[in-house]
């Protein structure tokens, strides 16, 4: 069976006077996608798709390099457009990810809808899979997308899902059908919980 493998990225510098979408990944931040590397290992990947934005490139090159398998940017795995919200302390952040999840066709939020957002999202997954269709792949991308991409092909809330997604983290689904095969919360929890 084949599998994708859907990657929040690591840990960045976080820079409350520079746009999310152009934070860099912290020393930290590259050292678990180092490991982030070692533990993708097992799934077997043959290639490695990110975002456009750098903390997620940066993730996918550093994982890459301990897989030996090539990388590919790709602009439509990027996170959910909110380039004109400036840095938001964690309680208001959160309360605004909570209404993109509950109000999926209304712009609540930055400056793409949950419905948009995943409907460009599932574009650009569907397109890569299509193209591979015998390989496992790994994607490189953003929790926010992530998390309404795998909660809109399986019984899992998005919200929930969302706030226990670490920095990096994974979720294993079948290339097939996108049913969760495995979700790891972290680099510490593989196989922390299963699909069936």
């Amino acid at each position: 069976m084949q599998t994708l493998i859907l990657v929040k990225h690591s840990l960045p510098e976080i820079d409350p006077s520079v746009p999310a979408k152009e934070w860099v990944l912290s020393c930290e931040g590259r050292r678990r996608a180092r490991i982030l590397g070692e533990r993708l290992d097992r799934y077997n990947p043959d290639r490695i798709f990110s975002s456009t934005e750098p903390k997620a490139t940066e993730t996918a090159e550093i994982a890459a390099g301990n897989l030996n398998v090539p990388v590919e940017v790709v602009e439509g795995l990027r996170e959910h457009e909110r380039v004109n919200v400036g840095f938001l302390e964690k309680e208001r952040f959160e309360q605004s990810i909570r209404r993109f999840y509950e109000q999926p066709s209304e712009l609540v939020f930055g400056e793409e809808t949950a419905d948009r957002a995943y409907g460009r999202f599932s574009k650009a997954v569907h397109k890569i899979t299509d193209s591979y269709p015998t390989e496992n792949i790994a994607i490189v991308t953003h929790g926010t997308v992530l998390s309404l991409f795998v909660s809109r092909n399986s019984e899992l809330e998005p919200f929930a899902l969302w706030k226990q997604l670490g920095l990096p983290s994974w979720i294993v689904l079948s290339s097939r059908d996108f049913r969760v095969i495995e979700l790891c919360p972290s680099i510490d929890d593989v196989g922390a919980i299963g699909g069936g």
